[in-house]
C-alpha cells in the first residue's frame, strides 16, 4: 500500500490510548483496529499508513 497520500492526524493526550482507525475516522471499518504508540511524539499505522503526531506541548504520562 502506498503512503504518499496518507493523512497526518494530530492528537492530544486526551486521545490516548490511541488506536487506528479512530472512531470518528471515515476509515472506521477499513482495517483491524491496532494500537498506536505515540509516546515518542509520532507513529504510523502499519495497515493504512496514517501518520499520528502529538500536538505541540502535549506530553504522555507513564502508566
Amino acid at each position: 500500500m502506498t503512503t504518499l497520500n496518507c493523512p497526518v492526524v494530530e492528537v492530544t493526550a486526551h486521545d490516548l490510548p490511541l488506536s487506528c482507525p479512530m472512531p470518528n475516522s471515515p476509515q472506521w471499518s477499513s482495517h483491524p483496529r491496532v494500537s498506536i504508540d505515540v509516546s515518542h511524539g509520532q507513529a504510523k499505522c502499519p495497515y493504512c499508513g496514517t501518520h499520528y503526531r502529538l500536538k505541540a506541548g502535549e506530553t504522555v504520562k507513564a502508566h
